[in-house]
């Protein structure tokens, strides 16, 4: 899947934002230092999962998605696996009103 001009430039600003925030942190720029007096030789690589998804036309940039009613929630396989990383399990079946220990 070919990514379009718009959305490479969008990315490439993103990782240019984080790049920054990172190089002006006076907290990490004071870490780093401190390593680096106590001896160490630092190489500093992070990574980051990026996740996005297309909105369709009728839900632009400035649109607030609808209320959902109650018991109205629909999760996608992404929302359900990263809830069960947390550790967070849906029941439909529990009683809302009773409370687990």
């Amino acid at each position: 899947m070919e990514m379009d001009e718009n959305l490479k430039h969008l990315m490439q600003q993103l990782g240019a934002a984080i790049n920054e925030s990172l190089t002006e942190s006076v907290a990490v720029s004071e870490a780093l230092a401190d390593l680096r007096d106590a001896g160490y030789d630092i190489f500093l690589l992070l990574e980051a999962t990026i996740g996005f998804n297309h909105r369709p036309e009728e839900l632009g940039a400035g649109a607030n998605l609808p209320a959902l009613e109650s018991g109205d929630l629909v999760l996608n396989a992404q929302d359900a696996k990263f809830l069960k990383s947390l550790r967070i399990t849906l029941d439909r079946n529990a009683d809302p009103s009773s409370k687990r220990d």
